[in-house]
């Protein structure tokens, strides 16, 4: 039997433990700190109730009015999350989301930081989650973090682990093709709002690091790859289409492109090229071109040009698909297309340096694939061309002074080996950078022939055409149409006509400026274009491509003052097609084909009645007894005999006394017209005399002359000349001869020729270029080696003496009475 002690003392143990523990769990409960007890009640007792707004408010007002507890209010919740997740407990992890979210937008930017370090290890722990909805929900409270902007930065903060993770999401492959289009969009904002949050703060972690861009540059690519079609705009909104991942990582990578630096521009590009590299998507390169498109549109428009810099430094870059030399050949090729299509938006941005930098490794690489080049690879005639139409692309969008400089710094850099001399590589050099300047003149609109044409430039063209091959010559002259032709008259001047009333071309009054310039540099020009048509490698596209540029100088600078200048090269060409030995006699019968198409424009240009109806009754002529003297030209005249051969049908031929008077019916001035031609060897005025000896004679030949004003009489050629025995016996009768004639005057004939050698000379010395007249007038000879030749005539046989003593003894008196200069120079007297 139990004592009633011990059963007493037994039921108050119990009593008083049961009120203890029921005192000591209320104690706790209101002991516990508030904002832990604030954040239990927003979680209601089942999840789908969702969190509990009133109590979420409570929560909110306290965490504003103590921030110092937000960092402690952040870790209670990432703890309760934590555990949720753990259990599998999602609904319970979203409510905890859903109120990190609220108190972040309702905290003020100063005290943010304190709650940050709690947020984003939230965010991890989602991300880390498997569960897709998770992940998506968490990148969407990271990207409303990333909206928010921070007055002070967190020197500790990092985003490695999402720059990671957001970059593995964008290349998600989950079996349900519309959860994976939905993490991979989740992925590509949440690179996006680390964009944002890191781009504009250069005090936190740096995004343009290479391990980062090696992240964030693929994982767009890969999703931009996967759209059906591509479309290029130069700009586009990032919430237009954001439901795609292709248009949404478009946007993305705009706003990083646009967002970087000039130091940064390259750490963008370095993994779009290696992107593209190591997946093989420059061939076929629409999407290439789509995509630099896109970088070329978005990048700050003073670093466009870094963008073609960066492409042209890769364009010979090997990639793991280019293993033989064809394979990598095509790659150059897929990359230089590339480059023409992006490289016009960056010329509009470009100045100075940059742009002759661009051109220059334009034709760096063109000089390359020269040397690399071979007959049987196509493909790098693919690449040249590509990257020919590159450099045209850029020029054309450029203003016109640029365009000017870019053809001056291209001719300079063609080579120029004497005709005939030059290597292959030489040769293909010289014709692919001519197609380059032909790209670059193509763009440009000829307002003043003397600002298409600065001086050194045409003579550096000039330069270029008379040491190069047919086909080059042929292209040059096609970079002389496109400069010439204002009036869209070159395509109906490509080949010899003599029906110019049925072309349709536009002619207008030549200007002033014109006037002035084809009188500083006509004779230059005109030369060059007559040369070249006496070269015996012509064919006929080169002699129609002359026609064609002498065509539209006639219609460009046609006036009263250059009818006599265009008719001398009409009669130069016309007689070179009989007195030039090398020429064939297809290059003869075409020679005075283009003579007389050209002759007959001059009067359709300028209003010359007579000349015209001239010109006709020789047409006619030549249509009834030589239609091979006509055009069209053809490429053989075999079946020619040698009595229709041009030199044997002299009265065929323009005559230049009977050009003379069409012209001056008209009241033109014949003096060019009538002097003799200058294209021809010794045609130009005599050389001027220099010896001392010469000189003094010339001026007492002309002295006798001068005394009736009549032309200079000619004395006996042996006065000149030391050394050479003068004849005794009838000298005096040709003295009294020479005195007869300055006495009676000239004849007309004389004075139609003293006319005609005045007017060549004048003309002559105010049309020909500088080096033309230093050549004419230089001296034929070294004053010592003619000292030396008067000096050594001394020693040899004296002349006879003039009093007509032929012995002997009195030519041995003679030598010794008679002073030396009365013997050696008898010019220096009159008799």
């Amino acid at each position: 039997m139990v004592p009633l002690r011990k059963i007493l003392h037994r039921a108050c143990f119990i009593i008083s433990r049961t009120v203890y523990m029921t005192c000591c769990c209320g104690c706790c409960s209101a002991l516990r700190p508030r904002y832990k007890r604030l954040v239990d009640n927003i979680f209601p007792a089942s999840p789908q109730d969702g969190l509990v707004k009133s109590n979420m408010e409570k929560l909110t007002f306290y965490s504003l009015s103590s921030p110092e507890k937000l960092d402690r209010i952040g870790e209670y919740l990432f703890q309760k999350a934590s555990r949720d997740i753990y259990r599998r407990r999602h609904g319970f992890v979203i409510i905890a989301m859903e109120a990190m979210d609220q108190l972040l937008v309702a905290c003020h930017s100063q005290t943010l930081n304190l709650f940050v370090e709690s947020f984003l290890k939230m965010v991890q722990k989602l991300l880390e989650s498997t569960d897709p909805q998770l992940q998506i929900l968490a990148t969407q409270s990271f990207v409303r973090f990333a909206n928010i902007e921070e007055d002070t930065p967190s020197y500790h903060r990092r985003y490695d682990f999402f720059v990671s993770k957001f970059s593995a999401m964008c290349h998600s492959n989950h079996i349900d093709k519309s959860t994976g289009d939905k993490i991979r969009l989740a992925g590509i904002q949440g690179l996006q709002g680390v964009i944002r949050k890191t781009v504009s703060d250069d005090l936190v972690e740096n995004i343009w690091e290479a391990q980062h861009m090696d992240k964030i540059v693929p994982s767009l690519l890969y999703n931009m790859q996967s759209a059906e079609k591509y479309e290029t705009v130069s700009c586009m909104d990032s919430a237009v289409g954001a439901e795609a991942p292709a248009r949404l990582a478009e946007a993305c990578l705009r706003e990083l492109v646009g967002r970087a630096s000039f130091g940064h521009i390259r750490s963008v590009l370095r993994p779009v090229l290696t992107h593209f590299d190591r997946h093989e998507l420059w061939i076929p390169n629409e999407f290439a071109v789509h995509t630099f498109k896109i970088i070329m549109f978005s990048v700050q428009a003073q670093y466009s040009y870094s963008v073609v810099e960066a492409l042209m430094q890769h364009l010979d870059g090997a990639g793991p698909g280019a293993g033989d030399a064809r394979a990598r050949t095509r790659l150059r090729a897929a990359r230089a297309t590339v480059l023409s299509n992006i490289v016009a938006i960056a010329a509009g941005d470009s100045v100075g340096p940059s742009v002759l930098e661009i051109i220059n490794n334009l034709l760096t690489n063109l000089r390359a694939s020269v040397a690399r080049d071979s007959e049987k690879e196509s493909d790098e005639k693919l690449y040249q061309e590509a990257l020919i139409n590159a450099l045209g692309e850029f020029a054309d969008h450029l203003p016109d002074f640029q365009k000017i400089d870019i053809m001056m710094f291209i001719v300079n850099k063609v080579p120029s080996a004497p005709r005939g001399k030059g290597t292959r590589a030489d040769s293909m050099l010289q014709s692919i950078l001519l197609k380059s300047l032909l790209k670059v003149g193509t763009t440009y609109r000829t307002a003043e022939l003397s600002k298409a044409f600065p001086a050194a430039f045409l003579e550096a063209l000039l330069r270029v055409g008379s040491g190069a091959e047919p086909a080059a010559r042929a292209l040059l002259q096609r970079i002389l149409h496109t400069l010439l032709d204002r009036r869209a008259n070159a395509p109906r001047l490509t080949r010899p006509t003599l029906e110019y009333a049925e072309l349709g071309l536009t002619v207008e009054k030549c200007s002033r400026q014109d006037l002035i310039f084809i009188s500083k540099h006509g004779y230059a020009l005109f030369g060059s274009l007559y040369d070249g048509l006496q070269l015996e490698s012509n064919t006929m596209e080169n002699i129609e491509a002359i026609y064609t540029t002498v065509a539209l100088i006639c219609i460009e600078l046609g006036s009263e003052e250059t009818v006599g200048d265009m008719l001398q090269l009409v009669l130069a060409i016309q007689q070179s097609g009989i007195s030039n030995p090398v020429l064939s006699v297809a290059q003869q019968c075409q020679l005075q084909g283009v003579a007389i198409s050209l002759a007959v424009l001059v009067p359709h240009v300028c209003t010359v009645p007579r000349l015209a109806e001239y010109l006709n009754k020789i047409i006619e002529a030549r249509r009834e007894e030589a239609p091979h003297m006509l055009p069209p030209l053809m490429e053989s005249y075999d079946d020619l005999t040698s009595s229709k051969l041009p030199a044997k049908l002299p009265y065929l031929m323009m005559d230049q006394m009977a050009l003379c008077e069409c012209v001056k019916a008209s009241g033109l001035d014949t003096a060019r017209l009538a002097a003799p031609s200058p294209y021809s060897a010794g045609s130009v005025a005599a050389p001027h005399r220099h010896s001392w000896l010469e000189a003094g004679a010339a001026q007492g030949r002309d002295s006798l002359a001068d005394i009736t004003a009549g032309p200079p009489t000619e004395l006996d050629s042996a006065n000149s000349s030391p050394g050479v025995t003068r004849a005794a016996c009838g000298s005096e009768s040709a003295h009294l001869e020479a005195w007869r004639r300055a006495a009676g005057g000239p004849s007309e004939a004389e004075r139609r020729d003293l006319q005609r050698r005045r007017a060549t000379l004048n003309s002559a010395f105010r049309t020909a270029p500088f080096d033309h007249l230093k050549h004419i007038t230089a001296p034929k000879y070294e004053i010592q080696d003619k000292l030396e030749e008067i000096f050594n005539s001394i020693t040899e046989e004296p002349l006879l003496p003039m009093s007509g003593s032929c012995s002997p003894a009195g030519q041995k008196s003679y030598q010794q009475n008679v002073p030396p200069y009365t013997k050696y120079f008898p010019e220096l007297f009159l008799y």
